[in-house]
């Protein structure tokens, strides 16, 4: 943790108060949602720490509390119904909350032309990154009209303003999420619920490097693409989610912001 913690004070980030909120965030144990939780935690929240990935959680948590923040791990599949249900109950019962959500859990598809692509892949991917989506929200949203309001961010991706050849469920499923989260945000802006997106571009992730199934030299070819000439980090991402998640954006609803180094620049 002192790595992240450490790569988010060298960008010199805005610094916002969330003392007193609780947030959730789903894909915690690596990558943007790590950085995005531990982002939270400095600036005051209480975070609710939640993956499949239990045991790395409950790592990252004990880390958090013994630097005196407050955390929880939780164990969830995002595609079960029941476990998403109790993700967001078990927040409730142990900090009141969430009162922002950064909804970040997802996966690559396996590299297949349409025509040679199956009906198990798309279910897989299609169900964690989109289904995965929906269920989050309508669990938050049914919790934040109860309290009164709250905020949303749902992490799509700049694969959701293109096409990209063999990675057709994980391309369809992004452009779900910024036609979701539109949809959602005109639906809850009355209840003082704000929601909105960000498309990462090449960010230093495990599923970036999944894409080109971890060939570095492939990995670094792609990120020789960004105009900026290097890749994004987590904690690049995190700051744009805070700032979404803060004061400051306060008349922003219904966006998907786009952070990727320039690559999607006309």
């Amino acid at each position: 943790m002192a790595a992240t913690e450490g790569g988010f004070h060298t960008l010199k980030a805005p610094i916002y108060d969330f003392s007193g909120q609780v947030v959730l965030v789903t894909g915690a144990s690596s990558g943007m949602g790590l950085a995005t939780a531990i982002a939270f935690a400095q600036a005051g929240a209480k975070v609710a720490l939640a993956d499949v990935k239990i045991t790395a959680v409950e790592v990252i948590v004990a880390e958090l509390v013994s630097a005196g923040h407050r955390a929880i791990a939780v164990g969830c599949d995002v595609s079960d119904d029941a476990q998403v249900s109790a993700m967001v109950e078990r927040t409730v019962a142990e900090f009141g909350g969430p009162d922002v959500a950064f909804n970040n859990a997802g996966v690559m598809a396996q590299v297949a032309l349409t025509a040679d692509s199956t009906r198990e892949e798309w279910d897989r991917v299609t169900g964690i990154n989109l289904r995965g989506v929906w269920n989050y929200m309508r669990y938050e949203l049914r919790q934040m009209q109860r309290q009164g309001g709250g905020a949303i961010v749902n992490n799509a991706s700049v694969g959701a303003l293109t096409g990209n050849p063999g990675i057709g469920a994980y391309i369809a499923s992004k452009h779900g999420v910024v036609g979701l989260t539109q949809t959602a945000a005109l639906e809850y802006v009355g209840h003082g619920i704000r929601i909105n997106a960000v498309n990462p571009g090449v960010v230093d992730t495990q599923i970036a490097r999944d894409v080109v199934k971890g060939d570095d030299q492939a990995y670094a070819e792609m990120v020789k693409q960004v105009p900026i000439r290097r890749a994004g980090r987590p904690e690049e991402i995190a700051s744009a989610v805070l700032w979404l998640c803060s004061p400051g954006a306060s008349y922003v609803i219904g966006q998907a912001i786009t952070i990727d180094g320039g690559m999607t620049v006309p």
